[in-house]
């Protein structure tokens, strides 16, 4: 299936200011989180903001300041978002069934969240090129885990363009004049 922004919700998952320091490309990911945001909100593609334990994480960093500024941020204490009560009801307030995942970190908040959302009936797809672990072999292994359970993995042009869905059009033109930067 493909992806539609007017049925997707991204969530951005614990890109916070004492975890990411020690995320392996961490700044590659970042970049890659905060382009498709802002295409996302150029879209107006919903999105969702998570932090893990904020008090000891820090809040969410200032990198993404800009692209998340308007969405609501659910504080976490479980590794799954899924299982905050605050998360459900944010994510079934926004009656979206495609859920984007990007985020930190790909073999424990994001597996588990993915996992869980797609027990619960929603469409999961992992922005694999904008998500993160400390080291890079559990995030291979957290990918592969989360392909086995039926979770698309998809990069950040992939969805740009599903969302797009065609060229030749003022937003097509709008949108993709900075995309050499990208």
């Amino acid at each position: 299936m493909l992806l539609d922004a007017t049925d997707s919700l991204i969530v951005i998952v614990d890109v916070q200011e004492k975890l990411a320091p020690v995320i392996h490309q961490r700044d590659q990911l970042i970049g890659r989180m905060r382009w498709l945001g802002e295409i996302a909100n150029e879209l107006s593609v919903s999105l969702l903001v998570t932090e893990q334990y904020p008090k000891g994480l820090g809040i969410s960093v200032d990198d993404l300041a800009a692209v998340i500024e308007n969405s609501r941020v659910i504080e976490k204490m479980h590794f799954s978002a899924w299982q905050e009560p605050a998360f459900v009801d944010a994510v079934k307030q926004s009656e979206k069934r495609q859920i984007i995942l990007m985020g930190m970190e790909t073999h424990v908040c994001i597996l588990q969240t993915a996992i869980d959302m797609k027990a619960a009936g929603y469409s999961v797809y992992v922005v694999e090129d904008a998500v993160g672990s400390r080291r890079e072999s559990d995030k291979q292994v957290g990918l592969q885990r989360m392909r086995q359970h039926g979770i698309e993995m998809i990069t950040s042009e992939m969805a740009a363009y599903e969302w797009l869905h065609r060229s030749g059009n003022d937003t097509f033109r709008h949108i993709t004049k900075n995309w050499i930067r990208g």
